[in-house]
């Protein structure tokens, strides 16, 4: 595991802490375009319980984000087909910095700065524990997957693609 470092609240961690969510920091050496196999392997863990927090758009340019392992792939065709819109697209990051008030990178789905409709590969729900960041590159935050439905209503879906 990284070594405990003192990390500032963020509007992230302000958020749980408000919802009563208990939740470990973990803090790790960031590294530009390392995404979470850089993550998993700093902290020692398995890239499939790190969850990316991805910021897309749908084809009337509505943002959504959605939670994927780390591991895998977001098939987008698949994602517009279950929530029932044309297309889905990645949003380019100066877009979702805007959407989601953090920097590329460290994106949580946690008190992003615009509302957002949240969806959650299904399998992320099974985990016992998963790592997501915490609103600052280079932190993530282990809590239990079940915070996601409580906290953000996550909708499941089954669009993930092996990378």
């Amino acid at each position: 595991m990284a070594r405990k470092a003192h990390v500032s609240e963020t509007p992230a961690t302000a958020f749980l802490r408000r919802h009563g969510i208990a939740f470990s920091e973990h803090v790790y050496e960031y590294v530009e375009h390392g995404g979470s196999a850089e993550s998993a392997r700093a902290l020692g863990i398995d890239e499939h319980l790190v969850v990316k927090t991805l910021v897309m758009q749908d084809d009337a340019a509505q943002p959504l984000i959605i939670l994927m392992h780390g591991d895998r792939s977001v098939s987008t065709k698949n994602l517009a087909r279950s929530i029932g819109v044309k297309s889905v697209a990645p949003c380019k990051p100066e877009v979702a910095t805007r959407h989601s008030g953090y920097q590329v990178g460290g994106t949580s789905p946690f008190a992003t700065r615009k509302p957002m409709p949240v969806y959650v590969e299904a399998g992320i729900l099974a985990l016992p524990r998963i790592y997501i960041n915490g609103g600052r590159r280079g932190y993530l935050l282990g809590i239990d997957p079940a915070v996601l439905k409580q906290t953000l209503d996550a909708s499941p879906v089954e669009v993930a693609l092996a990378d």
